[in-house]
């Protein structure tokens, strides 16, 4: 059987980390939401994701295909539902499909012909982005639980402090000294060549991925994510990096997603929660407005490539888009477009050029290329994103 995971109707409310990649590539617990399902399903998937995003992420068809609609989060309740669709058969949750069975070249648009099969159990999804901090806990338990079941964990070093060291699970190659673990609240993943510096304070649940690194004196409150090659300092709480990004310094993320190539820099710090302890809004793609969450504590969502200097203030409730790089003293606005540049006092225009120029020096330092396929991505972002702009 094949298996191709979809982005499902949910994406756009998943901008700006879905303008650079489909929803399975999202990060959510420890994996990515196809690495998930592939590791379930011990199968690798492909992608029915929009054309831009095709060459890079393409979509392989075989006679028999289950087609997964990304949004949803594999667990062992709804895997054999999965796996034993049959042609004409579909998989939902209330009026959302799941999976459905699909025979090659066929295009299925509505599901009226199709027999359809109601899944009662657990299962979850991701229908904005402020879901990827706020499941992030539950994620994480069900990731941990998949990647250890089975294995023993490297020995926990004699200088570091734990409580409930038999929900702390160390990867082979980490690093860890004189740093305190707490999984009482939850398990704590510490991936393969990762390090935990002196005097980093961690209250569980955690994943910190491969080659990932928490500086010294870091604290951090779950359930937080770091994604591989990653670097984080200061405070965190429940926020999750997709990967190849920094926080490297004092100053305060909270209630917070960042996507890949980003980087924060010294002292900055978000806002979670409103002086007034009001509902926070977000910027919507979709409604070209702020809309509700239905949170008090939201911090700031930053799409891939942006970056924010010295001493940045960000208020509660920030949508960042791709490759903005901000700068200087106040707030920035509540909504800063893709390819902006500048800060409080206004943006103007970050010419692809110069961001690209920046964007293959970042990537070369994680020994990653910059390539045709990411600029093209870009440049497709830099076009859809520029009615937001001030030209």
């Amino acid at each position: 059987m094949n298996y191709i995971l979809f982005d499902g109707p949910y994406r756009n409310n998943l901008l700006p980390f879905t303008f650079t990649r489909p929803v399975a590539d999202i990060r959510i617990g420890i994996l990515t939401i196809r690495q998930k399902w592939e590791s379930y399903l011990e199968y690798t998937t492909t992608t029915v994701t929009e054309d831009y995003l095709s060459d890079k992420y393409p979509m392989v068809e075989m006679e028999d295909n289950i087609m997964i609609n990304a949004s949803f989060l594999p667990n062992l309740s709804v895997l054999p539902f999965v796996k034993s669709l049959k042609h004409n058969q579909a998989l939902f949750k209330g009026e959302d499909v799941i999976a459905f069975f699909a025979k090659e070249g066929e295009e299925v648009t509505d599901f009226s012909a199709f027999e359809a099969i109601e899944f009662k159990g657990a299962i979850l999804s991701i229908e904005h982005t402020w879901d990827v901090f706020s499941k992030n806990g539950e994620a994480i338990a069900e990731d941990f639980a998949l990647i250890t079941k089975g294995r023993t964990s490297q020995p926990i070093p004699a200088s570091v402090n734990t409580v409930n060291s038999e929900h702390i699970f160390i990867e082979e190659g980490a690093i860890l000294n004189f740093a305190s673990l707490n999984a009482s609240s939850g398990p704590i993943y510490i991936g393969r060549d990762a390090e935990v510096m002196e005097g980093s304070i961690v209250r569980g649940p955690l994943a910190l991925c491969n080659n990932s690194t928490l500086k010294l004196g870091a604290k951090i409150y779950g359930p937080t994510t770091i994604g591989p090659h990653s670097k984080v300092g200061g405070e965190v709480n429940n926020s999750v990096l997709f990967g190849c990004s920094n926080k490297g310094h004092d100053g305060f993320l909270g209630n917070s997603v960042l996507g890949e190539w980003c980087n924060l820099g010294a002292d900055t710090n978000t806002s979670n929660l409103k002086n007034n302890y009001a509902e926070v809004r977000l910027w919507d793609y979709q409604t070209e407005g702020f809309a509700k969450t239905g949170l008090q504590f939201c911090g700031l969502m930053m799409g891939d490539h942006s970056k924010c200097g010295i001493n940045t203030m960000f208020n509660t409730g920030t949508v960042v888009g791709v490759s903005a790089n901000i700068f200087g003293s106040g707030f920035p606005r509540n909504f800063v477009p893709s390819f902006s540049w500048g800060g409080s006092k206004g943006f103007v225009t970050y010419k692809t050029s110069k961001a690209f120029e920046v964007a293959e020096v970042v990537m070369a330092r994680r020994k990653e290329l910059f390539t045709d396929k990411d600029k093209a991505i870009l440049e497709h972002v830099f076009e859809e994103t520029k009615q937001y702009r001030r030209e």
